[in-house]
């Protein structure tokens, strides 16, 4: 409730535009939860970028690592028009617009370079964005946020039997819990700010996440097992209010489309370095231990979902776009 009405009396004094048909100074309120400096670099990018393409008539204001509350709090926030923008996972995103939930189907993507071949075609990315328009807010752009595979305070998982009975946190996505279930673990969704004393305390035998979960959020303290089974890569993506994008000119408006789209660019030049400094930092400095699986028998055990999927008018026709931009697509 305070960051809620901190939030209202941050709207209620802030004058983000003047009328009139030059354009105005706008200043643009920008909060998100904890992220890896990859992400923090790449959001720093583009409020460095608007204000370049506009000469300095946007600027950014920064409410980083969940001062106004965790990801669902900063989307309602923007949906209400209390933010301009922010930040977040494409799998929560599932409970405003199911298309998001595509973005969850375990091993949908072959590797990173079949996720970026998808994620920069707006033939796919463009109606996906758009989804959430009715609901007060659109995507501007993604952000790579790494493969999710299991870490585990209690155990190795090296094949889906070590899953049995564990209790592992998960997105708030329909579509990520039922993958957990078909994998014989039971899911429990949480904010990511929870997990740490969850793990620590016993709450959850494990999570899932990229490489940054163990060190940007320091999960490598109280989870020493991590397995690369790579089961999801969900995209963070950027979203703005439609009452601010209303409020731009044709001009502001190209300006901060540019602005996100180039920060991706710029985010993607830094993302492999980072995680395999974070792969090393895990190792050296936590002694977490790094198993890779065999992850057929991981696909075998969530097939139901590919056949209920056909069944989804929302989903499926997505996910035939990105398995036809496979390589291994026949």
């Amino acid at each position: 409730m305070k960051k809620f009405a901190f939030a209202l009396a941050l709207a209620a004094s802030t004058v983000m535009f003047m009328g009139g048909a030059e354009a105005a100074d706008v200043n643009l309120r920008f909060a998100y939860a904890s992220n890896a400096t990859p992400t923090k670099e790449a959001m720093a990018k583009f409020g460095e970028l608007v204000e370049q393409k506009t000469n300095g008539s946007i600027t950014v204001s920064w409410f980083p690592d969940s001062q106004l509350g965790g990801e669902r709090e900063l989307v309602e926030m923007v949906q209400g028009g209390l933010l301009d923008m922010t930040k977040v996972s494409g799998g929560l995103l599932e409970s405003f617009s199911p298309v998001y939930g595509v973005f969850s189907v375990p091993y949908l993507f072959d590797g990173q370079e079949h996720f970026y071949k998808v994620m920069d075609d707006p033939a796919v990315t463009g109606p996906i964005f758009k989804a959430t328009e009715a609901q007060g807010m659109v995507g501007l752009t993604y952000y790579d946020s790494g493969a999710r595979s299991f870490y585990t305070s209690k155990k190795p998982i090296e094949k889906v039997a070590d899953l049995k009975g564990l209790k592992i946190r998960v997105l708030q996505s329909p579509t990520l819990i039922r993958m957990i279930q078909l994998l014989g673990a039971a899911p429990i969704a949480m904010s990511q700010d929870e997990v740490y004393t969850s793990l620590q305390q016993g709450v959850l035998d494990g999570a899932e996440n990229n490489e940054f979960a163990l060190t940007v959020a320091r999960h490598a303290e109280v989870a020493k097992f991590y397995t690369i089974d790579v089961h999801s890569r969900i995209p963070d993506v950027m979203l703005i209010s439609t009452k601010t994008l209303e409020k731009l000119t044709p001009e502001q408006r190209k300006a901060v489309e540019d602005a996100a789209k180039e920060s991706t660019e710029y985010q993607k030049s830094l993302w492999n370095a980072a995680v395999d400094a974070a792969r090393k930092e895990s190792t050296d400095k936590f002694g977490v231990k790094f198993i890779t699986p065999d992850i057929a028998e991981f696909q075998k055990a969530v097939q139901p979902m590919y056949d209920d999927l056909k069944n989804n008018k929302v989903q499926y026709p997505v996910f035939e776009q990105i398995r036809a931009a496979s390589s291994q697509a026949k």
